[in-house]
């Protein structure tokens, strides 16, 4: 026993001082040390090898774990063997190399019970938590918290004391406090781990807290308390989400929306085709994407900075088209003017189906799109805030459009009072053709948002027409500041009745909440204001 710690000591010290080969030549030493002894023996190897903290001994013990590992009789050499008929392939245990071919006589399997298998985990953990990646340590101190294998605890103090990173630290600090927790060895040590988990404040946390309470004594009570104030401040952090998640839908039903109310305010046209605009946008996009994937990968970053000007284009042009060519005939016929556009959409989604398939189709997000990162308790999606943020810059840009140029002026204006508009001089087909063709290309821009958060396919803007139809009629007719407000109010009340009502019902009970609105103020928050508003 005194020979084996010698052993055990050189080989540690070898590793710590000397140079390359003598401290490979002293980790081989200390795996081969594996093959002799008994199971005690074989824990006090195990106990030293991970003491080494170098990362070739993980494959080592996890093949001794495995019951994959094997001592050659000729030499005491360790190897890693797996079986191939009647002989066995040796590979390096810390290279990983082939080492040649042995028989089933010449060569003895390293046994392992349950205890040993304990302690090969804590060592793993322990190898990780002393890695020199920092990564490596926080990921290691991370799954220690969850899995609180209660082995782990010496080596976790060993990794702590050692530690300088203060991110990596905090996380080894809660690791040790979840293994402490449930079976504190006295009182300020639980007491100590309780505040520690609870300054963690999240739901794993609570969850770990709640556990700890259903004990006895002073830690427990203490632990209750932890978790009564944390299950209270979790709440608000819900409800921050929730609103988040509002903030969110109310986004892009304010991108839906918006060309919507452009239209249906100016010509009163009910147009059931507008989310056939949004459709067609989304698979612009899909398409750039694809020219780009086969002829300039390297551009794909850049995809929607073509596709947004591109959806723009051919949403408008289209909707200009089915101005002039249906829309124009049927002015001062809401009936109709539904009826045609609801036909249109049937042949737009048929259209694109017959040019796409009728499968979905995938649009990626660009690499500043992609991922989340963490705010408190809230998570942030990257698609979902710069969708925020590109909604309300077309919003602006709108507004800008609307009341600083020549033909906000004479939208403004028809809006108002088209007959004297008309009076005036202004050309109110053509007011009208352009505002149908606005509204409809900002519709095509809110496919390009849509396209970064689903799957784009032929029934697309059918989720969103009605719900577009519900946030004008909400907000005011033809009025923006209306549209904006209506948007994000119904995206807030959407995502706080769902959890409660269900996503359907949630709709439901939304809607119902609307009639009840407009049967109160008939004109929506913002009423439309002119001479000729009951016109």
């Amino acid at each position: 026993m005194a020979l084996l710690a010698g052993l055990l000591a050189w080989t540690a010290a070898a590793l710590a001082q000397d140079g390359p080969k003598a401290g490979a030549e002293a980790l081989r030493a200390l795996v081969n040390a594996l093959g002799t002894g008994g199971y005690s023996q074989t824990s006090d190897q195990i106990s030293a090898l991970a003491a080494t903290g170098d990362p070739s001994v993980a494959p080592v013990l996890q093949a001794l774990a495995d019951g994959d590992l094997y001592v050659r009789e000729a030499d005491g050499a360790v190897f890693i063997a797996a079986r191939a008929g009647k002989i066995y392939r040796l590979r390096d245990p810390l290279s990983g190399q082939d080492a040649g071919e042995a028989g089933r006589k010449d060569i003895d399997k390293i046994k392992v019970n349950n205890s040993l298998r304990r302690a090969i985990r804590a060592a793993l953990g322990a190898l990780t938590l002393q890695a020199g990646d920092p990564g490596q340590r926080l990921a290691a101190a991370q799954n220690l918290f969850k899995t609180r294998d209660p082995e782990a605890l010496e080596s976790l103090d060993a990794a702590l004391a050692k530690e300088s990173d203060p991110g990596v630290r905090a996380a080894m600090a809660e690791a040790r406090a979840a293994l402490v927790l449930l079976a504190p060895p006295d009182l300020s040590a639980g007491l100590a781990a309780v505040a520690t988990i609870a300054a963690r404040g999240d739901r794993e946390a609570l969850t770990l807290l709640k556990e700890a309470a259903a004990g006895q004594g002073e830690v427990a009570a203490a632990a209750a308390r932890a978790a009564g104030d944390l299950s209270q401040i979790l709440q608000v952090w819900d409800l921050g989400q929730n609103i988040w998640y509002g903030i969110s839908l109310g986004s892009v039903l304010l991108l839906a929306a918006i060309g919507l109310s452009i239209t249906f305010g100016v010509m009163g046209v009910i147009n059931m085709a507008h989310g056939e605009m949004v459709m067609i946008g989304a698979y612009t996009t899909f398409a750039v994407q694809e020219l780009i994937r086969t002829s300039a990968p390297w551009l794909f970053d850049y995809s929607l900075t073509f596709a947004i000007p591109l959806a723009f284009l051919i949403s408008g042009t289209v909707g200009i088209a089915i101005e002039r060519s249906v829309i124009r005939w049927l002015y001062g016929r809401p009936l109709e003017t539904l009826l045609a556009t609801w036909g249109l959409s049937l042949i737009l989604q048929q259209a694109v189906r017959s040019i796409f398939g009728a499968t979905n189709r995938e649009v990626g997000n660009p690499s500043w799109m992609s991922g989340a990162f963490e705010l408190g308790q809230l998570t942030i999606t990257y698609n979902r805030m710069w969708i925020i943020a590109f909604a309300l810059f077309v919003f602006a840009l709108l507004m800008f459009v609307l009341r600083q140029t020549p033909l906000g002026l004479q939208m403004r204006a028809v809006t108002q009072n088209r007959q004297m508009a008309s009076a005036m001089g202004i050309r109110t087909p053509w007011i009208d053709a352009l505002t149908f063709g606005l509204g409809s290309g900002i519709a095509g821009i809110a496919g390009v948002a849509l396209s970064q958060i689903g799957n784009v396919s032929p029934n697309l803007g059918q989720g969103y027409i009605i719900d577009s139809f519900m946030v004008v009629v909400f907000g005011g007719v033809g009025n923006l500041w209306g549209t904006l407000v209506g948007a994000f109010s119904l995206g807030v009340a959407n995502k706080f009745l769902e959890p409660f009502a269900g996503a359907v019902l949630g709709k439901i009970l939304v809607l119902v909440l609307i009639i009840l609105f407009i049967q109160r103020y008939p004109r929506g928050l913002f009423a439309q204001k002119g001479r000729a508003v009951e016109a």
